[in-house]
């Protein structure tokens, strides 16, 4: 094994956005506030915590801790019936563990990102799991990249991460590792290409790319 790769969850091996958006949805009429909030405004949030997306669509900074309880409860309820593995992601891990020891580094619950890949009969494949208990400080922090790398025993390895955000492209450059980013999530290429010029559409042709690097 010559390299470790990285991989973040929502809009990079899984798509999630149904359960996302209900269990937002739903903690928001719970505690009467949900007026005026689109599904636009929530997903273009997504990849950041859930306090700074409740954050970001109104809600006041002492609501915002109910909000993210009552949003955990339900979304750990509907996750696994509302969420779909991406095109390729199967294919991506897969080909992956076969020149790499892989990891995932997620602002979700680590928790219940665990029970999803568990669901998906992937979380074999992945040597450490880095969700949001995990740290103190969640993407685009390098502490995140760095917990899994320590965790991993810091393998002096070539290291990349594949994610769909510029927070993920943000967080790899902090952290020294090179990055690949896909237009299979939630930032579109005129938002990543602000970051970086190595895009590719999927997880699966990412994985591809890395390969071929030295």
């Amino acid at each position: 094994m010559k390299k470790v790769i990285l991989f973040d969850l929502d809009g990079t091996l899984i798509d999630s956005t149904e359960a996302i958006l209900e269990s937002f949805h739903h903690s928001l009429q719970t505690h009467g506030f949900g007026h005026g909030v689109s599904d636009a405004m929530i997903t273009s949030q997504i990849g950041h915590t859930l306090e700074t997306m409740f954050e970001g669509v109104g809600v006041e900074t002492e609501a915002i801790d109910a909000h993210v309880a009552t949003y955990k409860l339900y979304y750990r309820e509907i996750s696994r019936q509302k969420t779909l593995l991406l095109p390729g992601a199967r294919e991506a891990v897969h080909e992956a563990s076969l020149f790499a020891r892989l990891g995932i580094v997620t602002t979700k619950t680590g928790l219940y990102s665990r029970e999803l890949m568990e669901h998906f009969e992937l979380m074999h494949y992945f040597e450490v799991l880095i969700g949001r208990e995990h740290v103190e400080n969640p993407k685009p922090h390098p502490e995140p990249i760095l917990k899994a790398l320590e965790e991993m025993g810091n393998p002096n390895l070539s290291v990349w991460m594949i994610g769909d955000t510029r927070l993920d492209i943000e967080a790899s450059n902090r952290a020294g590792i090179e990055c690949v980013a896909i237009t299979s999530g939630y930032d579109n290429m005129e938002q990543l290409l602000t970051l970086t010029d190595i895009i590719k559409p999927n997880a699966l042709e990412a994985v591809k790319y890395i390969a071929q690097r030295g």
